[in-house]
């Protein structure tokens, strides 16, 4: 791809990032979960943005999962395990920038469908 091309499409995702961002925060009781998705892995955090600190964290890296629908299914159970572990039951989700579709879709039904509100 021409750099360019994937420098505008960076821009693009900066923007859509900030103006999430401008209207969403975490607190410590209601944290904000954020997804990242490579092309290779996908990634999330739960975030206390008042404390500046992650509550909990997922790697699908570590698990030996790719950026697929059903390994981002399996990365949303697990971080759904790790936020109750922490006694955390409703999240403001942060989607990063990214359209809500595909990974991030699959994502955010597995946290539902773990019994997580958002």
């Amino acid at each position: 791809m021409l750099k360019s091309i994937q420098r505008r499409k960076n821009k693009l995702r900066a923007q859509r990032k900030a103006r999430v961002r401008g209207k969403i925060s975490g607190v410590e009781t209601l944290p904000r979960v954020s997804i990242f998705k490579s092309n290779k892995h996908v990634y999330a955090q739960a975030i206390d943005d008042i404390a500046g600190v992650t509550l909990a964290s997922v790697n699908g890296k570590k698990m030996g999962l790719k950026a697929t629908r059903e390994d981002a299914t399996k990365v949303g159970a697990s971080m759904a395990d790790a936020l109750k572990a922490k006694n955390i039951e409703t999240i403001v989700f942060d989607r990063n920038g990214y359209l809500y579709h595909g990974v991030v879709a699959s994502f955010a039904d597995a946290l539902r469908d773990a019994g997580i509100k958002f």
